[in-house]
């Protein structure tokens, strides 16, 4: 069973950054694509950034500009930078992968909370 270790969430000031880690039970190389999805309360799992292992990233449109997902395929890792972060960006962070099977995975979440 794949399980994932998530890190970095926390509490942080508007403006201010914070960097979550994704690091998966068996190798990054199982995966076709990982990435970050987050939830809003009362709203639906929305995808964030994700990237390939050919290197191709994807952002929301929300994340353009402020945040960078990257893979460290040496400690087996990935990572999002999230910069300049506001209210709006408040949610639980779930870590996800596809691989080549198209069978998904899902971490258990972290929260990120934007506020004074």
């Amino acid at each position: 069973q794949v399980q994932f270790v998530e890190s970095g969430g926390g509490l942080v000031q508007p403006g201010g950054s914070l960097r979550l880690s994704c690091a998966p039970s068996v190798s990054i190389f199982t995966f076709f694509t990982m990435g970050w999805y987050r939830q809003r309360p009362g709203t639906r799992r929305e995808l964030v950034a994700s990237i390939t292992f050919g290197g191709e990233t994807d952002y929301a449109d929300s994340a353009k500009g402020r945040f960078i997902i990257s893979g460290d395929m040496h400690k087996n890792i990935i990572h999002l930078q999230m910069n300049n972060l506001k209210a709006e960006d408040s949610a639980i962070y779930y870590c996800h992968a596809k691989d080549r099977s198209w069978s998904e995975y899902w971490g258990q979440g972290t929260q990120v909370t934007v506020s004074l």
